[in-house]
């Protein structure tokens, strides 16, 4: 199926490429998520003309990103979880506890969708690289210290 991108796809192309896509691909995420459209000679016409529009678009959400990259920059973050005495996790620290500890240290709107856990979730105490993907051109790596919470007897 042949359709014309609207945004740039990581391992697809830029924004008014032509590209050719499984059915299902452009069906069920593509167009839907007006990242796509059909390859149609009236989509083409319509595209070109808006074409100047959405490259507009798309450089003011990469300046966005890239704002918010210079802001988390080199930063880290500290979570507590608890911890048992060799310091393995009682649970796991996930994208989302990440996403809302660099919201409320930070101060960066960042989703749970753009943690990226390469080696899954985090289950032990300690310092952890995370990247953080911002946009499909830009990329940061943040520290996320994982300390254990004192547990208090009674």
């Amino acid at each position: 199926m042949q359709v014309i991108l609207l945004e740039k796809i990581n391992n697809l192309g830029g924004i008014g490429d032509l590209v050719k896509v499984k059915p299902g691909y452009a069906r069920n995420y593509l167009i839907p998520k007006g990242k796509a459209t059909l390859a149609t000679p009236e989509n083409i016409k319509k595209f070109e003309e808006r074409r100047a529009e959405l490259e507009a678009r798309a450089a003011e959400e990469l300046a966005r990103a890239k704002e918010r990259a210079r802001k988390l920059e080199g930063q880290a973050v500290r979570i507590k979880a608890q911890a048992g005495p060799e310091g393995k996790l009682f649970g796991s620290i996930g994208t989302t506890d990440i996403a809302e500890a660099i919201q409320a240290s930070l101060g960066v709107e960042v989703e749970r969708s753009e943690v990226r856990l390469l080696n899954g979730p985090l289950r032990v105490v300690g310092d952890h690289e995370v990247e953080i993907h911002l946009h499909s051109d830009v990329d940061v790596t943040i520290t996320v210290a994982v300390e254990s919470a004192e547990q208090v007897v009674e």
